[in-house]
């Protein structure tokens, strides 16, 4: 049966909507959440208990035209120096803040860059880190990491660190493309960078690759997803290009006019897809996939797989926080986000005072149905039992949410007596299914597109 005519009715080809790493979504926080929330928030943590932490490190050497993350660019390290010294007075601050015996199950150090630091930058502020929360037995330290941007000193400081996976950005490998998106890295430089993570002993690999770039078609995604393929990721993430040039305007320097239709990303995605399965890929959530022997493929197997703004992870820490510039903490009380602008956070930091400036805090249905969209867009079905039990067994409720979507959706929905689920052919509609659980208004050009 041919389903692209009923999802383009459904709106997979027009409509913008969530990715959903959060409910509500940030653009729904407000500035009604300060730094005093977020300390509470720390301290209510339960003793010995474990958190995931996130360092953001907002700085590239170059800024790569396709990214819409909030980054700067620089010609030195003077800047990023002066950064990790108010990084590090955070660090203390949550040292002091946190209940006795908090120990770390997952460190992240995002971006930006954060391979631009010096291997002498790196080693100081992952023992910060460390002496601030011990990581716990098992914990992973994740890196993300810049081909372009790495040698063998900085390599050598992560490892002595403890960095346990590393996450390198590809993109694409059309030489073409690269340029157009600002983003010159050769399969060569790639591999070169894999092999010297993995001689070091970190043997956990992630990469991340792009559909619906400009240029982009099926030939060239074949090629690109091959030459991934040869470097035996564990895990890899599919990202749908956001063209949000609006939002990010370094993404002006990117014809819109050379962007695929989106009923041609669909066919993007749909090759990369099958080109991952035929490797023996297992399909993670809406765009991952990892090798059968992975934790995530075994956390999507025993539906323990989580969502955050990281993505998808296998963490199951209930507060993820997030030092630095801009980023993002989930307590189980709500969202807290620091200041965007490093000026800003590094003035609150400075005076003695955490740099939250907004967030939301937790009120009415959002716990319930923020755990029926993670569970939607981690295993395509929500458990009608753990939603009446956990979220107080309002079946009427849930009765008129799961009516109202099998109406809209139809046959891409399937409703039993254990609760609603997207069957296969549904799930490209898996964030517009979503969005029928979300009870906020929704700015449409504030997201990307559905596929």
């Amino acid at each position: 049966m041919n389903t692209i005519p009923q999802l383009a009715k459904l709106g997979l080809f027009d409509a913008r909507v969530p990715r959903y790493t959060s409910y509500p979504t940030a653009p729904h926080f407000k500035n009604d959440v300060r730094p005093g929330h977020f300390a509470a928030w720390v301290r209510s943590l339960p003793r010995d208990s474990r958190v995931s932490l996130y360092i953001h490190i907002p700085f590239c050497r170059r800024l790569c035209w396709f990214c819409a993350c909030r980054t700067q660019g620089t010609s030195s390290l003077s800047p990023v120096a002066g950064y990790l010294e108010t990084l590090k007075a955070e660090i203390s601050m949550l040292a002091e803040a946190l209940p006795e015996g908090v120990k770390l199950s997952a460190l992240h150090w995002g971006g930006g860059t954060p391979t631009l630091l010096s291997a002498e930058m790196m080693t100081d502020l992952a023992e910060s880190v460390f002496r601030a929360v011990p990581m716990a037995e098992g914990g992973e330290f994740s890196v993300e990491i810049d081909p372009n941007e790495i040698d063998d000193a900085r390599l050598e400081a992560l490892a002595a660190a403890g960095m346990t996976r590393a996450s390198i950005g590809v993109q694409d490998f059309d030489p073409e493309i690269q340029k157009i998106i600002g983003r010159e890295q050769s399969f060569e430089v790639t591999e070169a960078a894999v092999n010297a993570i993995r001689a070091r002993g970190v043997t956990s690999l992630n990469a991340d690759i792009l559909y619906g770039l400009p240029h982009q078609n099926r030939a060239k995604i074949t090629e690109s997803v091959q030459k991934l393929l040869s470097l035996s990721p564990d895990r890899v993430a599919l990202y749908g290009y956001a063209h949000v040039p609006w939002m990010a305007r370094r993404q002006t320097m990117i014809p819109s006019d050379a962007l695929p239709t989106p009923e041609e990303r669909l066919d993007l995605f749909e090759t990369a897809r099958r080109l991952f399965v035929w490797d023996g890929y297992d399909e993670i959530g809406i765009d991952h996939f990892a090798r059968s022997g992975d934790s995530m493929a075994q956390a999507a197997r025993d539906g323990t797989l989580r969502r955050n703004f990281q993505g998808y992870t296998v963490d199951p820490a209930p507060a993820l926080i997030g030092l630095g510039a801009s980023a993002i903490s989930r307590f189980p009380q709500g969202y807290a986000q620091n200041m965007s602008g490093t000026g800003d956070y590094t003035k609150a930091i400075r005076e003695g005072r955490f740099a939250t400036g907004r967030g939301h805090a937790f009120a009415g249905q959002d716990l319930m149905r923020a755990r029926m969209i993670e569970t939607l867009m981690c295993n395509f079905r929500i458990d009608r039992e753990e939603i009446l039990k956990d979220w107080g067994g309002n079946t009427a409720l849930l009765d008129d949410m799961f009516g109202k979507a099998k109406e809209t959706f139809g046959d891409f929905v399937s409703l039993t007596k254990t609760g609603l689920a997207i069957p296969e052919e549904g799930r490209p509609l898996a964030r517009i299914i979503a969005r029928a659980f979300d009870a906020y208004e929704m700015d449409k050009a504030g997201h990307s597109h559905a596929i």
